[in-house]
């Protein structure tokens, strides 16, 4: 991908974020300083937390941006019925988070926001994942083991609990990954010009 003379920088401290982003083969520097809050009205419709939150950070970023950079700010959250679930607090909160994902169907909603110093624009995509019945043992050795406090619904799909327990998604595995790549080659095809 030719960049153009652009610079890309991800504002995001996930390094899930980053191996993928690398996958695209383009350079690109990492800066997560920012001063967003990440809050939202508590009457914003599920399906638009992670737009605002990624806009949030988007311009909560620490400094104004050059003509020639495009940053590129992301969110993700778990919507298991009308539960919202971002990253969870502690251990008793992961365990919870996991008995509530066990043997059903919930949504995995990414938005990503892409901004240069004229022009924002954010995309939001959702995939659902199907979870098996999953035991308290099985919960209890993967939050021992993968520590999963850093990840929206308390569990990674390319962890050990999604080897063995999401039996079927509809959607991009990447999005449930918290970074759609279809969604972030398109902006930046579309940014670069």
């Amino acid at each position: 991908m030719d960049l153009k003379g652009k610079k890309i920088i991800l504002a995001s401290g996930s390094p899930r974020r980053r191996e993928l982003l690398s996958g695209l083969g383009i350079d690109f520097e990492v800066d997560k300083k920012n001063n967003f809050e990440e809050c939202y009205s508590p009457d914003t419709p599920h399906e638009s937390i992670p737009s605002v939150l990624s806009e949030g950070k988007s311009y909560g970023f620490w400094r104004g941006l050059e003509e020639d950079e495009i940053l590129v700010t992301s969110d993700t959250l778990v919507l298991c019925g009308d539960e919202v679930m971002g990253k969870p607090k502690d251990k008793e909160d992961a365990v919870r988070m996991l008995r509530l994902l066990s043997g059903r169907e919930h949504k995995v909603i990414t938005a990503v926001t892409m901004r240069d110093s004229t022009r924002h624009k954010t995309v939001s995509d959702t995939a659902v994942v199907h979870f098996k019945n999953i035991s308290d043992d099985e919960i209890e050795y993967y939050i021992d083991n993968c520590r999963p406090f850093d990840k929206a619904g308390a569990y990674g799909i390319q962890e050990w609990i999604g080897y063995i327990g999401i039996t079927g998604i509809e959607g991009s595995y990447f999005t449930i990954m918290g970074f759609p790549m279809h969604v972030v080659y398109s902006l930046l095809n579309e940014f670069i010009g």
